[in-house]
């Protein structure tokens, strides 16, 4: 039985979780799991007892009912017998620690409690000090030579990002209280990768060791190790850091073997009670090519989205940047810029960058008018023309669905739903009116598009959940991801 569920769950994570906590009681009727203690039980039911049940089914050759009990009895040494010292391990997440966790005044981390993963006491041993390896990608115990790391003091916050900020620091500020995992999403150019690099800074003035590594790299590594057999490097690389902050988790999407070995490194750093931070393009829950384990994984923490940048935060990046490495621009052009682009952060400082260099090139002082003229092919696409089969070709896009889906007649909430979405979105963003957006869609009155945009406003404004197929999608992330198509 314990072969079957580690073929399921991975050998190494059940050397982890059910080797020394666990034990397998066949009668026959039913399958008893015995645990040493109420920890053990709850957290081993609740995260792996899918695996166990389907193991059961699988080795009895039909379903198998499957009864969870503790007896710590079980588990008990012979008298007279001394068993072996285990490496302390916290608590899994939920259980009570046997110690509050803090840091010293010097930032080293306090020994940990001498328990093992689920509270039982166990022997201490004097613990090897742990270096880091010179090769491990991130550790950047002096930042690499040549990069320029942002810092949090240097973010922008405005509507569009200010949860995601606060999460950030707070992972700095008072890591206690801080969300483990924080997952930060949005699209390209919002400031995710500013937020990971600025807790990697933190972290390091606090004296910390935390890994700063991109997907990539993470991938390259993983590949490397695995074809050379230094797995065993590649492990103790990203699971003896204080912290892991990954960037652009979406690399993995495909990569299943890589996801299971990060999904390990995650379970164990979490079980040790260190930081995980990631950031990626979308919401885990809309993420189809994540392992469902993953995701569940990163759900259970914090998940923030960053938008791209509304007026009052594109001004205040504009403003930030002609503050910086350059003559200032004033400020009515600044203005004027933040009214009438809306792009991203890269867009905004390359605008800034553009006009500081044509008013140098030109000699003329740098004006709403040299903006202008610096500007006119990127101020002539910001202001585009949205019409109705541009937003119903953004949603189709968006959920996958096939061209002219939408105009069906059919009527189930794969269907329907979207084409509420898509209604909403034409009044926000054309001139239609509801009778030409009613005739697009095969709607024969306009009252049909009046119905639907109302429909739509209610979920946001309830924060509501929408079901389309087999998922449920949260209202506001549907709009904005929609919204985001249209910009491209």
């Amino acid at each position: 039985m314990a072969d079957a569920v580690a073929a399921r769950i991975g050998a190494e994570r059940f050397a982890l979780w059910f080797a020394a906590h666990v034990r397998f009681v066949g009668l026959g009727s039913e399958l008893v799991v015995v645990a040493r203690n109420d920890s053990c039980r709850d957290w081993i039911e609740h995260t792996f007892g899918q695996a166990v049940r389907a193991a059961a089914a699988e080795a009895a050759g039909a379903p198998l009912p499957v009864r969870w009990v503790v007896d710590a009895e079980a588990f008990a040494e012979p008298v007279g017998t001394k068993s072996e010292a285990r490496d302390p391990k916290p608590d899994p997440p939920g259980a009570k620690p046997d110690a509050p966790r803090t840091r010293t005044d010097s930032g080293s981390r306090p020994a940990r409690p001498q328990t093992d993963l689920f509270g039982d006491p166990v022997e201490p041993r004097r613990a090897k000090p742990k270096r880091a390896d010179p090769e491990a990608v991130g550790f950047d115990l002096a930042p690499r030579a040549g990069r320029r790391w942002k810092k949090l003091d240097d973010f922008v916050v405005g509507p569009c990002n200010r949860v995601a900020h606060a999460s950030a620091a707070s992972v700095v500020e008072d890591p206690a209280q801080g969300a483990n995992p924080l997952v930060l999403h949005g699209p390209t150019g919002v400031g995710k990768t500013h937020l990971l690099e600025g807790i990697f800074l933190g972290l390091r003035r606090a004296g910390e060791r935390p890994c700063y590594v991109t997907a990539e790299e993470f991938t390259t590594r993983f590949v490397q190790a695995s074809r050379l057999g230094k797995m065993g490097s590649f492990r103790r690389q990203f699971r003896e850091c204080s912290a892991l902050l990954l960037d652009n988790l979406n690399f993995l999407a495909t990569k299943r073997a890589t996801q299971e070995e990060f999904l390990n490194t995650f379970d164990a750093l979490v079980a040790d009670g260190r930081q995980v931070v990631v950031t990626t393009d979308c919401h885990p829950r809309l993420a189809d090519d994540l392992l469902p384990e993953l995701a569940d994984r990163l759900l259970g923490g914090a998940v923030w989205g960053l938008l791209p940048p509304d007026p009052e935060t594109r001004l205040g990046i504009l403003r930030k940047k002609s503050s910086t490495a350059g003559p200032p621009v004033p400020d009515a052009v600044l203005k004027y810029l933040s009214s009438h682009l809306r792009g991203n952060v890269r867009e905004l400082e390359g605008a800034v960058n553009s006009v500081r260099h044509y008013a140098k090139v030109t000699g003329r002082p740098a004006d709403t008018s040299l903006a202008r003229e610096a500007l006119g092919d990127l101020l002539r696409h910001a202001v585009r023309v949205v019409t109705v089969p541009d937003v119903d070709a953004a949603v189709c896009t968006t959920l996958r669905l096939a061209t002219g889906t939408l105009q069906s007649k059919a009527r189930t909430w794969a269907v329907t739903h979207p084409r509420m979405v898509a209604v909403f979105l034409c009044r926000k963003h054309t001139a239609a009116t509801y009778g030409e957006i009613s005739k697009h869609f095969g709607a024969k009155t306009h009252s049909t598009a009046v119905a639907a945009e109302k429909k739509v406003r209610a979920w946001l404004a309830a924060d509501a959940r929408v079901a389309i197929g087999d998922r449920d999608w949260p209202a506001k992330e549907l709009v904005d991801r929609v919204e985001r198509e249209l910009q491209r």
